[in-house]
């Protein structure tokens, strides 16, 4: 490989959220990745400090160029000029849709297990979370359909909020599941956001499918969020899309978005963004090859070590969804359990609606990896038994 994801860059000393527990502590919890981005972002990046004058910035025509490009090769879907937006954040784009398309106590539907920040949003700005939990047969996950029609007729839901592919499951919905959402939202009158953060990280040789895609109606009613700064590790700097055919709505967005001050980039927003979608092709290509190969070393060391614990099965997101629920403890207290014996970090699946489940971020290299593992193997083994 050209790029060598197995280097351990120190980020302790640099005011990471993620690296600021203890010396003893591994986090894999919080969704960033412990590996340097792409050379020419760098680049793009240390090009723009040198001039050294870092006053407002305007988005420019390269940096429409650059997303277009980017959806048309690798996910067949052009988007138009017209209906994308700069926002400093998928986030930040979710709660501006939230107070744009709802009034207090109306009902937000969500398909659980989901994002934690999903409830969050909706409840802090006085919203109602409305909750189709998701089917689950043997780690599979899918939508039932009958309890989705259920909740989209609820003349108090007004929006969905969607995660494509699916955080934390890793579900990749296929154009029939979303046409199917797309369907249902515009017979009931419900608008659409499909976080859509995760999409450049799936397997090698799979694809996702775009909201916006999926069908006629999808385009309509639907909000699509992108970003580069999953997939390139640049949640730092804050740079994100909105795409929105619909004109009455892309209006409403575009107002919800500069009233909260979301619509303006930093300085190194565009060219983190263009350089990526421009140059960064081979290193992601090389980078999801090797996340693969950590989900099979942990489903490989899960089998052998730790049977209790299976490892739902994914296809997209650098994001594992383990299934402790044989254990017999609160994913709360497995969780507070492991952090507080070993030192590893794991994420509580309880707040993502997933009770007896762990979160693992596993976007590291593998001797991090395997040192995570074998702390996990000790907590497990040190739970206390009645």
């Amino acid at each position: 490989m050209r790029y060598d994801f197995d280097k351990v860059t120190e980020r302790r000393g640099t005011n990471s959220v993620k690296w600021s527990g203890g010396e003893n502590e591994l986090p894999m919890w919080v969704a960033d990745m412990d590996f340097q981005t792409a050379p020419a972002i760098v680049d793009a990046i240390m090009k723009r400090a040198e001039h050294g004058i870092f006053g407002y910035s305007v988005i420019p025509d390269e940096w429409y160029t650059a997303y277009i490009g980017w959806w048309k090769t690798r996910h067949g879907v052009e988007f138009r000029k017209s209906e994308m937006m700069f926002s400093s954040g998928v986030v930040p784009t979710l709660a501006c849709c939230i107070k744009a398309f709802t009034e207090p106590n109306d009902k937000v539907l969500i398909l659980s297990p989901v994002y934690y920040v999903f409830y969050k949003l909706i409840e802090q700005n006085g919203r109602r979370v409305l909750d189709c939990p998701l089917s689950e047969t043997g780690g599979v996950y899918s939508i039932d359909r009958e309890r989705l029609e259920a909740a989209m007729s609820d003349p108090d839901t007004k929006l969905m909020l969607l995660s494509d592919p699916h955080n934390p499951v890793g579900k990749i919905w296929s154009r029939e599941e979303l046409a199917e959402i797309g369907e249902l939202a515009d017979r009931y009158g419900v608008t659409v956001v499909s976080d859509e953060i995760h999409c450049d990280l799936t397997d090698p040789d799979v694809s996702y499918v775009p909201y916006y895609s999926a069908s006629e109606l999808c385009a309509e009613n639907g909000i699509v969020c992108v970003s580069p700064t999953k997939t390139f590790n640049l949640a730092g700097l804050q740079s994100s899309a909105v795409i929105v055919r619909n004109e009455e709505l892309r209006k409403a967005v575009s107002r919800a978005l500069t009233i909260d001050n979301c619509a303006y980039p930093n300085a190194f927003a565009v060219q983190a963004a263009v350089a990526a979608f421009e140059q960064g092709g081979e290193w992601l290509d090389e980078l999801r090859e090797y996340i693969c190969s950590n989900r099979n070393l942990v489903s490989d060391y899960l089998s052998r070590n730790i049977p209790e614990i299976k490892l739902t099965p994914s296809a997209a997101t650098y994001l594992l969804w383990l299934d402790c629920r044989e254990l017999g403890v609160s994913s709360k207290k497995l969780t507070q359990h492991i952090r507080s014996s070993t030192g590893l970090y794991l994420t509580d699946g309880g707040p993502f609606g997933g009770e007896g489940f762990l979160r693992m971020n596993i976007a590291c290299p593998k001797t991090l990896l395997r040192d995570g593992l074998e702390r996990l193997k000790k907590g497990v083994e040190s739970i206390p038994r009645p």
